[in-house]
């Protein structure tokens, strides 16, 4: 059966990957020339090359030995995106009486803006506060991204949680085709890596 395995792509491979979200949006050009433009998904989703990272035999050997025992795209792992792995703001507003919040990044300007909930924060970087004050008295499920404090935060209180974090992704493709002579010029491997959201 598929699973996700808690384990981390290999770093030096993952700093060399290139990538980022991708979104559907679906356009219809109409006779008078004007556009219908409707979001096809909601969320977007993350796609990387990881094969730039690959600058040596024993890259491609460690490249082998994790794609194996993910058995191909079988199951997921953990992926640091470099260029997209630190939150900083805001994560809910305090009732009074709600314990559990999800740890997430958004991402804004003065137009508009997009919550994207975060399940997979590094362990050992999570900082929350309660307004402007430091807080310990939560637990933190590293697996999930929720938050449960050990007493509800005051009405109108903003929670604000700063944080490294990881992206579920799989291999995108079950073969690995590689070249001894690409290798240094970022050409000798190509290995797609698609995000796996959540119930996906």
């Amino acid at each position: 059966m598929p699973s996700f395995h808690d384990v981390s792509f290999p770093l030096p491979l993952a700093f060399g990957a290139s990538g980022g979200p991708v979104r559907q949006t679906e356009i219809i050009t109409l006779t008078n020339g004007h556009e219908q433009r409707n979001a096809a998904q909601a969320n977007s989703r993350r796609r990387y090359d990881a094969g730039v990272g690959v600058k040596s035999l024993d890259d491609i050997h460690k490249l082998i030995v994790f794609f194996e025992a993910r058995r191909g795209q079988l199951h997921s792992f953990r992926f640091r995106d470099p260029m997209d792995y630190i939150a900083d703001n805001e994560i809910g507003i305090g009732d009074g009486v709600a314990t559990e919040f999800q740890l997430s990044k958004t991402y804004f300007d003065t137009a508009g803006s997009w919550k994207r909930a975060i399940n997979k924060p590094k362990t050992g970087t999570l900082m929350i506060k309660l307004g402007a004050a430091q807080t310990t008295a939560f637990t933190a499920d590293y697996m999930t991204g929720k938050v449960v404090f050990a007493t509800p935060p005051a009405n109108e209180t903003v929670i604000s949680a700063q944080f490294e974090f990881d992206v579920v992704v799989r291999f995108e493709t079950d073969q690995l085709s590689a070249s001894l002579e690409g290798f240094g010029a970022g050409g000798g491997v190509h290995v797609p890596l698609i995000e796996v959201l959540t119930n996906a």
